[in-house]
C-alpha cells in the first residue's frame, strides 16, 4: 500500500513539473531624470524607438521625442503635474498613434482620439499611427475631380481639386477661418468627410464654429479635434497628425476626405517650444532647422489615389469589384490604368460580354486646407515662406479689402491654384479666364483711375464691369452656392447682363434672378451642374432665360 502511495505521489510530482509555466517575466523600465512643461527626460529605455509610445507611473501617455545616449527625452500628452523624479516609464511597444473609424463622425475629440463633447466613448475600428511616411508617385492620380468651395470667387478663379493641398493665407481676421467652415458645409451630401483641427485657439472659438456647423446640419459629416490655446505644446504639436491620420482612414478605404488645419502657425509655435526644451539646435527665429521638414511631411499626406481597375462580366451589378471579381485575373494600376484596360476591352474577343469596373477602396483622396496668420501681409515670414513652397497653391486675403466690405477678401490677383483648373468643369472653365482677366484690368484701371484722369468711353465701362463683378463675387458667410448657381451668376456678370445695373442693387439682381431660374429653368442650371458642361443649346435657353428675366426686373 506503502509502494502505491509513492507510485502516485511519483507520478503527481511529474505531472506538476510538466505542466509547470514559469510566470517571469523580463520587462524594461525607464526612470524620470527632471520633468517640467510637458517634457519629461527618462533614462534606462535603451531599446526604445523613436515615436513610441511610453506610458508614466500616473497613467499619462507620452511620445519618445529625442533619443540620446544616455537618456530619452519624451513629450508628455497628459498630466504631467503629477510625474515625479524617480517615477516609472514603460515601454507600450507601439509606434504612436490614434483610434481611428466612421463612429468618429459627429463627434469633438482631443489630439489622443479621446472625447471631448460629453456624449460618452466612441467605439473605433482600429488605429492609424500619427506619423507615416506620403504616398509614393505611382500610387497616386491626377487631380481631376474638383473640390466645391461653395464660395464663387474661389470656385471660379482658384479652384481647388481633391487630393490638392491649397494653402489660405493672411492676417489675423480677414476669413481664412470663415472659407474652411463654408467649404466644410457644402461637402453636405456630396460624400467628402470632413476633419478640421483646431490649433491652440481659444475653446469659446471652437465651440462657436461647432455651433455652426450643427446649425448647418454639416457635423454628421465632420470631425473636429481640438488642442485648445489652454492645452500644452505637445498636444498643439500632435493634432495636425491626428487630423492627417483620420482623413488617411478614408482615403485609403477610397473614400474622400477633407482635412483643415486652423492653423500651421500656431503648431510651428507648438514645435518650437518643444524643440527648445527638448535643447534642440535653435535656427532662424529660434525655430529648429527642421521646420521645413515638419509641415512637408504632414501635407506629402495629402493626395487622391490611383484607381485600379479590373475586367467582370456584364452582368455584374456591384459598383466596385474586388480582384477575385476579375475574369482574367489582371488588375490594371498605376497613371495608365484606365487607358490600359480599355485598350484591353477593344482587343478582347468577348467584349460585348464585360465590362470595366474599378476596384473597391481605390481611389480615394485627401484634401489639405492649411491656413497661416501673417502678421501685416508680410508672406516672407519664416513659416509662410516654409509652407508656400510646399503647397499647390495659395488664397491669399488681405485686410484692405476685408475692411474696404469685400467678402471673402481674397486677392485674385496674387492668389492660384496651380493643379485645381485641372479639376474644374469645362463649363466654369469657359467664363473663369474671362472673369480672371476682368477682375484684373479693373483693378489695374482702378488704381489709375485714383489719379483724377480723364478716360474714355472703353475705359469707363470696362471699370463699371469691374465694379458689377467685384460686387457679384461678394459673398455673405455660412452661405455657399451650388455649382450651378455659381455657372449662372458668373456667365450673366461675365457676358454683360448686369451691364447698366447700379453696383448697390447688384444682390438683389443676383438673389432674384437665382430665384427666377429655380422656378421657371431648373433644368438648365441642374444639367450644367451635373455634366459640367455647357452646350450649344444650354447657352441658346440659358440667354432667353436671362432675357425673360431682364424683362421682369425692375
Amino acid at each position: 500500500m506503502d509502494e502505491f502511495k509513492i507510485n502516485d505521489l511519483t507520478s503527481d510530482l511529474i505531472n506538476k513539473i510538466e505542466k509547470f509555466k514559469s510566470e517571469l517575466e523580463v520587462e524594461e523600465i525607464g526612470i524620470v531624470l527632471e520633468v517640467g512643461d510637458g517634457i519629461a527626460r527618462v533614462s534606462g529605455l535603451a531599446t526604445v524607438k523613436s515615436q513610441e509610445l511610453i506610458e508614466f507611473e500616473n497613467g499619462a501617455i507620452g511620445i519618445a521625442f529625442n533619443l540620446e545616449a544616455e537618456t530619452v527625452g519624451a513629450i508628455v500628452l497628459g498630466d504631467y503635474f503629477s510625474i515625479k523624479e524617480g517615477s516609472i516609464v514603460r515601454k507600450l511597444n507601439r509606434i504612436a498613434s490614434i483610434p481611428v473609424g466612421n463612429l468618429f463622425l459627429g463627434r469633438v475629440i482631443n489630439p489622443l482620439g479621446e472625447p471631448i463633447d460629453g456624449k460618452g466613448p466612441i467605439k473605433n475600428s482600429g488605429f492609424r499611427p500619427l506619423e507615416k511616411i506620403a504616398p509614393d508617385i505611382y500610387e497616386r492620380s491626377d487631380v481631376d475631380t474638383p473640390l466645391q468651395t461653395g464660395i464663387k470667387a474661389i470656385d471660379s478663379m482658384i479652384p481647388i481639386g481633391r487630393g490638392q493641398r491649397e494653402l489660405i493665407i493672411g492676417d489675423r481676421q480677414t476669413g481664412k477661418t470663415a472659407i474652411a467652415i463654408d467649404t466644410i458645409i457644402n461637402q453636405k451630401d456630396k460624400d467628402v468627410f470632413c476633419i478640421y483641427v483646431a490649433i491652440g485657439q481659444k475653446k469659446s472659438t471652437v465651440a462657436q464654429i461647432i455651433a455652426k456647423l450643427e446649425e448647418k446640419n454639416a457635423m454628421k459629416h465632420t470631425i473636429v479635434i481640438v488642442a485648445g490655446a489652454d492645452e500644452n505644446a505637445s498636444l498643439q504639436y500632435i493634432a495636425p497628425y491626428a487630423g492627417c491620420a483620420m482623413a488617411e482612414e478614408f482615403m485609403e478605404t477610397g473614400r474622400d476626405a477633407l482635412v483643415i488645419y486652423d492653423d500651421l502657425t500656431k503648431h510651428a509655435w507648438a514645435y518650437r517650444q518643444i524643440s527648445l526644451l527638448m535643447r534642440r539646435p535653435p535656427g532662424r527665429e529660434a525655430y529648429p532647422g527642421d521646420l521645413f521638414y515638419l509641415h512637408s511631411r504632414l501635407l506629402e499626406r495629402s493626395a487622391k489615389l490611383d484607381r485600379k481597375y479590373v475586367l467582370v462580366p456584364s452582368s455584374f451589378e456591384k459598383s466596385r469589384a474586388s480582384i477575385s471579381d476579375a475574369i482574367d485575373g489582371i488588375v490594371y494600376q498605376g497613371p495608365m490604368a484606365i487607358h490600359d484596360i480599355r485598350a484591353a476591352l477593344e482587343t478582347h474577343p468577348n467584349k460585348e460580354s464585360i465590362k470595366i469596373c474599378q476596384v473597391e477602396k481605390t481611389g480615394g483622396s485627401s484634401t489639405a486646407l492649411p491656413i497661416i496668420e501673417t502678421l501685416l501681409g508680410d508672406v516672407s515670414a519664416y513659416v509662410p515662406t516654409n509652407v508656400i513652397s510646399i503647397t499647390d497653391g495659395q488664397i491669399y486675403l488681405e485686410s484692405g479689402l476685408f475692411n474696404a466690405g469685400i467678402r471673402p477678401a481674397v486677392n485674385v490677383g496674387i492668389s492660384v491654384s496651380r493643379v485645381g483648373g485641372a479639376a474644374q468643369s469645362k463649363a466654369m472653365k469657359k467664363i473663369a479666364g474671362g472673369l480672371r482677366l476682368d477682375m484684373a484690368a479693373y483693378h489695374e484701371i482702378a488704381s489709375f483711375a485714383q489719379f483724377g484722369s480723364d478716360l474714355d468711353k472703353l475705359t469707363k465701362k470696362q471699370l463699371e464691369r469691374g465694379e458689377i463683378l467685384q460686387e457679384l463675387l461678394k459673398q455673405p458667410q455660412y452661405a455657399p452656392f451650388t455649382a450651378g448657381d455659381e455657372f449662372l451668376s458668373i456667365y450673366a456678370g461675365t457676358h454683360g447682363f448686369l451691364d447698366g445695373i447700379p453696383s448697390k442693387r447688384v444682390s438683389d439682381w443676383e438673389k432674384a434672378f437665382l430665384e427666377f431660374m429655380k422656378i421657371y429653368y431648373p433644368k438648365i442650371g441642374a444639367e450644367i451642374e451635373q455634366k459640367g458642361i455647357l452646350t450649344e443649346e444650354n447657352e441658346a435657353s440659358l440667354q432667353k432665360a436671362i432675357q425673360h428675366f431682364q424683362s421682369t426686373w425692375e
